[in-house]
């Protein structure tokens, strides 16, 4: 039978709502820096758009006229003022827009990796829980209080106030004020939990997972 680790569950308001056992294959997994480093490169190569482009001496305008001619001068000899000797000439081995970035990925190496993270953040005391986010209306006041409540109760202060985006905040399903109200606070950063991945959460101090007992279920359906 599976190990199991139980851990608090936070209302909005900051108080201890319950508790709840995580599974020990996602959030006690050995930490493997070689399988993280290569999900998180691999994610990070599939991002470029690889659009970077250089003319060779083919492609350049011009130059189809010999500069001068080719003896009695005193000049060095030149055939074309496309030779990436001159100004304005072409470019030798400079990057091409050809050039495919693309690395794959299997979808068990990112659940691994993912696992891996969850656990060394949860290990250094860097995820909570919150047992739901709801409010009324669009209103950032309201987020900010939420937020207040939970930096509070957990003793991290990044999450009440910050500069940068250091709180990575993972809804389970679609809540469009939910979203609205969050997303103007400048130190969190809202995606779906079906969309959460190791370079994600390594880009963020602190992890704030929504709906836990239906995140876990998730998480366990990706491993």
């Amino acid at each position: 039978m599976e190990a199991k680790m139980q851990t608090k569950i936070y209302d909005q308001k900051g108080a201890v709502a319950g508790s709840i056992d995580l599974p020990a294959k996602i959030f006690a997994a050995k930490w493997r820096a070689d399988l993280v480093h290569q999900v998180v490169e691999g994610m990070r190569s599939n991002k470029r758009a690889g659009t970077a482009d250089t003319k060779d001496r083919g492609e350049v305008r011009g130059g189809g006229k010999k500069p001068w001619k080719q003896k009695g001068t005193g000049r060095a000899r030149h055939g074309s003022s496309r030779s990436p000797i001159w100004v304005g000439g072409g470019v030798t081995h400079g990057p091409l827009a050809e050039k495919n970035y693309k690395r794959k990925i299997s979808k068990k190496m990112r659940a691994q990796a993912l696992f891996s993270v969850l656990s060394k953040k949860f290990k250094d005391g860097e995820i909570i829980f919150i047992n739901t986010l709801s409010t009324s209306s669009i209103k950032t006041k309201s987020a900010v209080e939420v937020m207040k409540n939970l930096a509070k109760a957990s003793g991290l202060k990044p999450l009440g106030s910050s500069k940068k985006a250091r709180v990575l905040t993972a809804l389970f399903g679609r809540d469009e004020k939910i979203e609205k109200s969050f997303r103007n606070l400048p130190q969190l950063q809202i995606v779906f939990l079906k969309n959460l991945n190791p370079l994600d959460v390594l880009n963020h101090q602190y992890l704030l997972i929504e709906n836990p007992v239906e995140a876990v279920k998730f998480l366990e359906s990706r491993g």
